[in-house]
């Protein structure tokens, strides 16, 4: 069986199942929301970083990304939906491949397009603050952002076919965003700019210290995301539909 048909089909059910394209919806919406109100914070703190708080909504933005590869993925263990899709596509393989794409591609897209329109909101609060960015940290970050969104969704659909469960992936995963990386940077310092959010986010950092740049963040994000969808992939071959 040709990719292509594949690829289409798992995009209708994209475009179809309402909660996915509010997810994206969603992402756009916080991710703008909280950027804009971060612009209006005093640029005089000590170590304010001007092109980080632009973009500060991706922080709970992100949570609406996660949401979007976890249902994505967990959508199929519903009502024998998976036995239907691989009744189509008996090579479980190429099924999972045309899954991740269709998560990865509008995800970067709106991802970009969230973090184009979080930056130039946030900047027309923090005025002359955000002046000392040049284009090319602002091109970087904006790029950096959205293949960071990208990765964290297939992130969350790697771990949702590994659990077989959305509800099971977003509590995990959540609760780890949102304060568990917290905890553990605060307590282990630099081994957390290894964990999968707070590695991808040094691209969205004017400045960085420590062992990772903004790329080299990103290719340890990726990194945890291709661990993800590797052991999502096992499970998908190991399990019954």
């Amino acid at each position: 069986m040709e990719l292509t048909p594949v690829l289409r089909s798992e995009w209708l059910k994209i475009r179809t199942l309402r909660s996915l394209p509010g997810a994206l919806l969603a992402l756009f919406a916080a991710t703008v929301a909280f950027s804009a109100i971060a612009g209006v914070s005093d640029a005089s703190e000590p170590g304010f970083d001007p092109l980080f708080a632009s973009l500060s909504g991706v922080i709970p933005g992100q949570i609406a990304a996660v949401s979007f590869g976890a249902m994505a993925v967990s959508s199929e263990f519903h009502q024998g939906a998976l036995r239907l899709s691989l009744a189509a596509v008996p090579r479980r393989g190429r099924w999972f491949a045309a899954k991740a794409a269709v998560i990865a591609v509008p995800a970067f897209l709106v991802g970009l397009v969230t973090a184009l329109a979080a930056l130039l909101a946030a900047r027309a609060g923090l005025g002359p603050a955000a002046g000392g960015l040049s284009t090319g940290e602002q091109v970087r970050a904006v790029v950096g952002c959205g293949v960071y969104l990208m990765l964290m969704a297939l992130f969350a659909a790697g771990i949702a076919a590994l659990l077989r469960s959305g509800v099971a992936t977003l509590s995990l995963l959540v609760p780890f965003i949102l304060v568990v990386s917290f905890v553990i940077g605060d307590a282990t310092g630099t081994v957390a700019d290894f964990l999968p959010d707070k590695a991808g986010q040094l691209v969205l950092r004017e400045t960085h210290d420590g062992t990772l740049g903004p790329w080299s963040g990103l290719a340890v994000t990726a990194s945890w995301t291709a661990a993800a969808l590797l052991a999502g992939a096992w499970r998908l071959r190991r399990r019954d539909a």
